[in-house]
């Protein structure tokens, strides 16, 4: 995931100075973006650049206005060192089945202004970004920015995105998004740069910069809610696979002769896991406007019943987990979405099953935790993603 920070002013002869020199830059705003506030010498430490580079660098940044730094801090080299407030803004937008997040924050990533908005069942693209775009023009109006101030976009959706960021197939979750290239439409619409992912794989950029993942090179960001995906970091990057399409958990087949899944296959794990499936467990006994969120406030207030359906699903969603560790020998897997609100209800079973089927080589030294993030996830990682398409002058 690199940082696109170059104007071209900056283009120079390969293996010349000035070459060397924004090579370097780069490097420093990219080790900026991922560990965010930070001093001189963890930067130095980071790019395996000289500390004396990384200063003059550092101070070349601050007079130009891309970084500040905080002088409370004692010690030339141990100064906090981040973007500067004028250095610009990024959007984050988190699209759901039936929700819209948007947020805008500084460089930093530190959230300026947010908004979270209900929506209809089957909204459409045209639906979500005019209500995006009026919003960001109240927002600006409120922080007292220009519009030009914003300089690029992070969407995530709940379906799968291709590498060119078209949603491949949004099935019965954003039906009206099916087919449609939302990179385009979305940067038209918005003026801006915007970088478009699975959800999952936002969530698992989220809690590795910033949750659950910091510090590990290789997890699992499992997500359960109206659908089941994975986001998957290797050797600490996201891994997209061959399309933009790895990840699909959810279309594992664990019944042949099951229902038929949403993709058009039969048995998938989705249809015994998904919100939808998991609360028809519960219809005839809890009524039509029972949620997840009422199901795990149930479950974790003693309800017996709801505990056990809770308990059910970690241990589906298990034989699922333990054959992705075989796969892939992670260290962490993060299980996020609305049941994993309930912690050790859904994630005991979970790790019962995981430690039953899976190599013990694979998992001998795994962790499964919930999202540090939360629901947060998502749009964290929209935020950092949209730092991606930034242009800043070097």
């Amino acid at each position: 995931m690199s940082l696109h920070s170059t104007t071209a002013r900056n283009e120079a002869a390969p293996g010349s100075q000035t070459s060397l020199r924004v090579a370097n830059q780069r490097r420093v705003i990219e080790t900026m973006r991922t560990l965010g506030t930070t001093t001189q010498a963890t930067i130095a430490r980071e790019t395996a650049l000289a500390p004396s580079t990384v200063s003059s660098i550092v101070h070349e940044m601050v007079t130009a206005g891309v970084l500040a730094m905080d002088s409370s801090h004692g010690g030339r080299r141990g100064q906090l060192v981040q973007f500067s407030d004028d250095a610009g803004f990024v959007v984050g937008l988190d699209v759901g089945h039936r929700h819209l997040t948007v947020a805008v924050a500084d460089l930093n990533q530190n959230i300026k202004a947010r908004e979270r908005f209900d929506l209809p069942r089957g909204h459409s693209v045209t639906e979500v970004l005019d209500t995006v775009d009026s919003t960001l023009v109240s927002m600006v109006r409120k922080l007292k920015l220009s519009r030009a101030k914003l300089l690029a976009a992070g969407l995530t959706l709940p379906a799968p995105v291709d590498l060119e960021g078209r949603v491949v197939s949004a099935g019965a979750i954003l039906p009206a998004w099916a087919d449609t290239d939302v990179r385009a439409a979305a940067s038209i619409r918005l003026g801006l740069p915007v970088t478009v992912e699975n959800d999952a794989n936002a969530g698992a950029v989220g809690e590795f910069a910033q949750g659950r993942g910091r510090g590990v090179q290789n997890m699992a960001y499992i997500k359960v809610s109206h659908g089941v995906g994975a986001g998957l970091i290797l050797n600490g990057r996201l891994f997209r696979g061959a399309t933009g399409s790895a990840g699909e958990l959810g279309h594992m087949t664990l019944d042949e002769q099951g229902a038929v899944c949403r993709c058009g296959n039969r048995g998938c794990l989705e249809t015994f896991i998904s919100s939808e499936a998991v609360l028809g467990l519960l219809g005839t006994t809890r009524g039509p406007d029972f949620t997840v969120a009422d199901l795990v406030d149930a479950a974790l207030a003693g309800d017996v019943g709801c505990a056990r359906v809770i308990g059910d699903t970690g241990r589906t969603l298990g034989t699922t987990v333990a054959n992705l560790c075989n796969i892939i020998n992670p260290e962490l897997v993060v299980v996020g979405g609305e049941l994993a609100r309930a912690n050790d209800l859904l994630l005991g079973p979970l790790r019962e099953i995981v430690s039953r089927y899976g190599v013990q080589g694979c998992t001998r030294d795994l962790t499964i935790s919930a999202a540090e993030l939360g629901p947060e996830a998502h749009l964290t990682g929209a935020l950092i993603m949209a730092l991606e398409n930034i242009s800043l002058p070097l």
